[in-house]
């Protein structure tokens, strides 16, 4: 599955009572009821973390399996790697060979899939809760003894290869802007670098490159394991100690500095996109450390700016000048959402829009929003709404289809914080966000310094004005 397909197959709209949720008890009809998700965290002894979640709404269980490891991680000279083992770990395993993963799952009326990000690579089955037991061995399996070979890497680097060359190199827009904005707003490389991968080095890799990375990477230690829905915690506790528990501990990972200095000059840099029809206007920033006051105001920020039509930048650019026809944006947007990563990150926007609207007219527009956010405080009530929104979003996300986004949030607090239980703290987090804390945030982290510009220039032939109308006969 391509970035772009798994960033659409989460893109869940609308809010509804969560999936897994324990209802708190109505203490004033005023008071809507906390986010709380039930669930059991412990340790194996050689260092795989397990969440369970139980949720008898549906007989189904959703199985998530993710690995530390993203595309920011990957060695120097191997770029696109995490991406290709990705596509490698569906090639089969030692005691299930190529299509017995995916057949066991269609065959249970299941579906299956995984994807690759900043900082992880995941795994994903929901089936009917009686195949949980088959899940659990068949992602063991692949953790334990994945199928490498030369005949297995032959073949998905030919995938992978015709995937970048079908899906990014020969599609309008292309790279712009999730890979390119990333690439010029940061300076280390490994968070500039093109994480779809560089077609020579994805092709030059080796066997004993993928079993160096296999090694390196796909272990207990380094992974996480969530079992979400219709299932009893300690039967399935006992499941996941017979088929993970006899893994040996290894040693830890060695993760690489991904830090990035203070930016303090704007970033600007333009290209001709020989298949885009229209213009492309880009900008990122950088956010401050997830976590903190600060990323919470930041969330914040981002509804008021750019979700919904009720947003700043909408108004601006849409509703009142027709810049651009729509503006899409967010926190680690388009490659996940502001809570599933850990390092450096961007709060980004873009839009298309038509020949005739000057660069000059755009960036003025763009000023004006973001300098009035800046430089007057928020009222309560647009406060209020944007904590709303991100509610909404929240809720929404835990609500979608198969316990996907669920499993996401689980997953990405136990791997990178060791406390799934903080997905029940977000909302007091955005609750002690205030007026002041915007207005600081926006003046610290959206100054014209912070920012980095990518624009595109259409390159596509336009299609010819209609001849004019003849006279009537």
């Amino acid at each position: 599955m391509t970035v772009k397909q798994w960033v659409t197959a989460l893109a869940l709209a609308g809010a509804a009572v969560p999936l897994g949720l324990a209802a708190a008890p109505a203490a004033a009809q005023t008071a809507p009821a906390k986010l709380k998700v039930e669930m059991q965290y412990f340790t194996l002894d050689n260092g795989l973390r397990v969440v369970l979640a139980k949720d008898t709404l549906s007989p189904t269980v959703t199985v998530g399996v993710y690995y530390g490891i993203g595309f920011r991680i990957e060695p120097r000279e191997r770029t696109g790697f995490a991406h290709l083992f990705e596509h490698l770990l569906f090639q089969g395993s030692k005691n299930a060979p190529k299509g017995v993963h995916i057949s066991t799952i269609s065959n249970a009326g299941g579906i299956l899939n995984g994807s690759t990000r900043y900082d992880f690579t995941n795994y994903f089955e929901v089936v009917p809760s009686n195949a949980l037991e088959r899940m659990l061995w068949l992602e063991a399996d692949r953790m334990s003894a994945p199928v490498i070979n030369d005949e297995v890497l032959k073949n998905q680097q030919g995938v992978v290869g015709n995937e970048v060359k079908v899906n990014v190199l020969n599609q309008p827009y292309s790279t712009w802007p999730w890979i390119d904005l990333p690439m010029l707003a940061n300076t280390n490389w490994y968070n500039s670098h093109n994480f779809y991968g560089e077609l020579k080095e994805i092709e030059a890799a080796t066997v004993a490159d993928a079993k160096q990375f296999f090694d390196s990477f796909y272990k207990p230690s380094n992974a996480v394991l969530v079992v979400a829905g219709d299932i009893d915690y300690a039967a399935t506790k006992a499941m996941v100690e017979k088929y993970y528990g006899w893994m040996p501990k290894a040693s830890p990972v060695k993760l690489p500095d991904i830090s990035e200095p203070r930016q303090t000059a704007e970033k600007y840099r333009a290209r001709t996109d020989a298949l885009a029809p229209k213009p492309g206007w880009a900008a990122g920033y950088h956010v401050p450390p997830r976590g903190t006051p600060e990323w919470y105001a930041m969330g914040l920020i981002d509804q008021m700016l750019v979700k919904g039509n009720d947003s700043r930048l909408y108004r601006k650019l849409v509703a009142e000048t027709g810049i651009a026809g729509e503006v899409s944006g967010g926190i680690n947007f388009p490659l996940g959402n502001m809570f599933n990563y850990q390092g450096p990150m961007l709060w980004s926007f873009n839009f298309t829009h038509d020949a005739n609207r000057s660069r000059d007219e755009i960036k003025s527009a763009v000023d004006a929003v973001i300098e009035e956010l800046r430089t007057k405080p928020v009222s309560a009530e647009e406060l209020t709404r944007a904590r709303t929104k991100m509610r909404s979003s929240l809720y929404s996300t835990i609500d979608g289809t198969g316990r996907i986004g669920l499993i996401d949030l689980l997953a990405v607090y136990a791997l990178f914080d060791n406390d799934p239980n903080k997905v029940n703290t977000l909302e007091d987090g955005f609750a002690k966000v205030t007026p002041e804390l915007i207005q600081k945030t926006a003046q610290d982290y959206l100054r014209p310094t912070n920012r980095s510009i990518y624009v595109i220039d259409p390159g596509a032939a336009q299609p010819a004005a209609p001849a004019a109308q003849q006279g009537g006969k």
